[in-house]
């Protein structure tokens, strides 16, 4: 069965190429095989994302702006692993609750995934969360979080927009397909 492995190569050579709010981009020389090769890529905290599924079968999705590829995405709620010391399950709980005002009771770990393994080190683990209940906001939304539209979707039409190619968020597409396998639902 394929198994991505860990590799560690030297690096001869670091550099921040560009220092930014959430993530940088970095230059690094590394030794591939006797060749010096230069990569650069966006070097990210990495980042956690839930997929709620409340009593009835139905997903919980988040309608948020995306600028860097200007469209209003459906998406699963996601957030950074920006906390010093907080687990990713803290994270999950953490963001399950500031974007959507939920709390989940049951807690799953189902899949992780490389958003972007060419360009970026980002990893990012989801979570299933069952047992749910509005609890309401923390704290205020900020940014493209202050117009977030909720809403809950069955199951089977999340997974058939996401089979048309309707949603291209890659948290919601690995989520909603990984758990439809994992509990055995068809489109």
């Amino acid at each position: 069965m394929p198994k991505d492995q860990p590799v560690t190569l030297e690096v001869s050579g670091r550099e921040v190429v560009f220092s930014g709010r959430i993530w940088d981009v970095v230059r690094e020389t590394f030794d591939y095989q006797g060749e010096q090769l230069k990569r650069e890529f966006v070097k990210h905290t990495g980042a956690v994302a839930v997929l709620a599924i409340n009593e009835a079968n139905e997903v919980l999705l988040i309608k948020q702006y995306r600028h860097p590829v200007r469209e209003y995405l459906w998406e699963i709620p996601a957030g950074l692993l920006d906390q010093p010391g907080e687990s990713k399950l803290e994270a999950a709980k953490r963001e399950l609750l500031e974007e959507t005002g939920y709390i989940a009771n049951s807690w799953d770990e189902l899949i992780s995934f490389h958003t972007t393994p060419g360009g970026n080190d980002e990893t990012i683990k989801i979570f299933i969360a069952k047992e749910l209940r509005h609890q309401g906001y923390d704290q205020p939304l900020e940014g493209e979080e202050v117009d977030l539209e909720i809403t809950w979707v069955s199951f089977n039409e999340a997974l058939t927009s996401v089979l048309a190619g309707d949603m291209k968020n890659p948290s919601a597409v690995v989520g909603i397909m990984a758990a439809a396998l994992k509990l055995g639902i068809t489109a």
